[in-house]
C-alpha cells in the first residue's frame, strides 16, 4: 500500500456485499453492507458503494475478498451468478491495482489483528505459539483456510476444504447422509454445514421421521423458541453443530493446527450459548488416540462482525 492513498476493501458473499474504505493511517471506515443479490454484477455492486463515499474517499487501489476458488484473472463465485475478469473489473472502477482474494484467506490473516474481545473461546486448550492455525466458517457456503507466520508475517492457505467428503459419526447421521446421496451426486461438508445445509438436515429428518416440514429459513431451523416446538429443527442445529466439531478436528489434525482453530461465517456467532452447549467440542476432540493432542488445541469462535476487512486491509500492508 503507497502512503498516502486510499484503499478499497470488501468482503463479497452470496447473500451479502461489504465495504470499507482503509485510510493512509491504517485504520478503516465503517462497513456498509449491501445485497449481494440485489446487482446484477459485482461492480454494480461496489460502483453502489463508492457513489455514497464523499469524493475525498476515492480509492485508488483495493482488495476484494470473495467466495470463490481463485485460479487466474476469470472469477466465478461458488453459490452465486456473479462471474468477472479481476483486470476488467480494475479497469471498470478506475483503480491502479485491484487484488482478488479468497474470503477466507481473508478470514485467516484477520487472526492476528483480534484480540480477547473479538473471540469466544470454546472448550479448553491453550494452543502453540507459531504453530498452524486453520479457520472454518458455516455460512452461504462452507469457508476453511489456514494460516502460517513465518518472520513476522502471516501466510494464509486458499483451501477449498468445504467440499471434502462429509464422513458420519453415528447412525443418525449415517441415515441423513445415505438419504442426501440419493438427491446429490458428492454430499460435501458444505451440503450439511452452511445456510442451505442447515435446510438440508432439516428437511430430511423430516423424511426420515415421515412427517411434513415447514419451509423454514436458516435463522428458523437454529431459533431456539422454533426448536421447543419442533424437534427436527432442534435436532438439525445440534446435529449441524456436532458435524462441525467433526469437520474442525479433521482440519486441526490435517494442518496439525496446534495454535487454534477459529470459527467465522455468518451462522455459529449467532448460536451464542446454543453451540458453546453443543457437542462440537466433545466431537472436535473425538478422535481415538489423538484425544489428548486435540484437547491442548483451542477452539474459537471468532464474534466480531466482518473480519475479512481486516484481513484484507493486512493483505495490503504485506504487499
Amino acid at each position: 500500500m503507497v502512503s498516502g492513498e486510499l484503499s478499497l476493501v470488501g468482503d463479497i458473499g452470496a447473500t451479502s456485499a461489504r465495504f470499507a474504505i482503509v485510510r493512509p493511517d491504517g485504520t478503516i471506515s465503517s462497513a456498509r453492507v449491501f445485497s449481494s443479490q440485489a446487482y446484477t454484477d459485482i461492480a454494480d455492486a461496489i460502483l453502489s458503494y463508492l457513489a455514497e463515499e464523499p469524493p475525498s474517499a476515492k480509492p485508488t487501489v483495493g482488495v476484494v475478498a470473495i467466495a470463490a476458488a481463485m485460479v487466474g484473472d476469470r472469477v466465478r463465485m461458488s453459490n452465486h451468478p456473479w462471474t468477472f475478469s479481476t483486470e476488467d473489473l480494475r479497469m471498470r472502477l478506475g483503480l491502479k491495482k485491484l487484488h482478488v482474494i479468497n474470503d477466507f484467506t481473508a478470514n485467516a490473516l484477520a487472526i492476528p489483528e483480534l484480540d480477547g474481545a473479538d473471540v469466544v473461546q470454546v472448550g479448553a486448550g491453550l494452543g502453540a505459539v507459531g504453530a498452524p492455525i486453520g479457520v472454518i466458517g458455516p455460512g452461504t457456503g462452507l469457508g476453511v483456510s489456514a494460516l502460517l507466520m513465518h518472520e513476522g508475517r502471516a501466510v494464509p492457505l486458499q483451501s477449498e476444504g468445504g467440499h471434502v467428503t462429509m464422513p458420519a459419526t453415528t447412525a443418525r447421521e449415517a441415515a441423513v447422509l445415505d438419504l442426501m446421496r440419493r438427491r446429490y451426486d458428492h454430499v460435501s461438508a458444505e451440503r450439511v454445514l452452511s445456510g442451505p445445509g442447515l435446510v438440508n438436515l432439516y428437511e430430511t429428518l423430516c423424511e426420515i421421521e415421515r412427517v411434513p416440514s415447514a419451509s423454514f429459513t436458516p435463522a428458523q431451523i437454529t431459533d431456539q423458541r422454533i426448536g421447543e416446538e419442533d424437534p427436527r429443527a432442534r435436532e438439525a442445529t445440534a446435529m449441524f453443530c456436532a458435524m462441525l466439531g467433526t469437520i474442525a478436528g479433521n482440519l486441526a489434525l490435517t494442518l496439525g493446527a496446534r495454535g487454534g482453530i477459529y470459527i467465522a461465517g455468518g451462522i455459529v456467532p449467532k448460536l451464542g450459548a446454543t453451540f458453546v452447549a453443543s457437542e462440537f467440542r466433545t466431537r472436535f476432540q473425538e478422535k481415538g488416540r489423538f484425544l489428548i493432542y486435540l484437547q491442548d488445541i483451542p477452539t474459537y469462535v471468532i464474534t466480531r462482525p466482518v473480519p475479512a476487512l481486516l484481513g484484507a486491509a493486512r493483505f495490503l500492508r504485506q504487499l
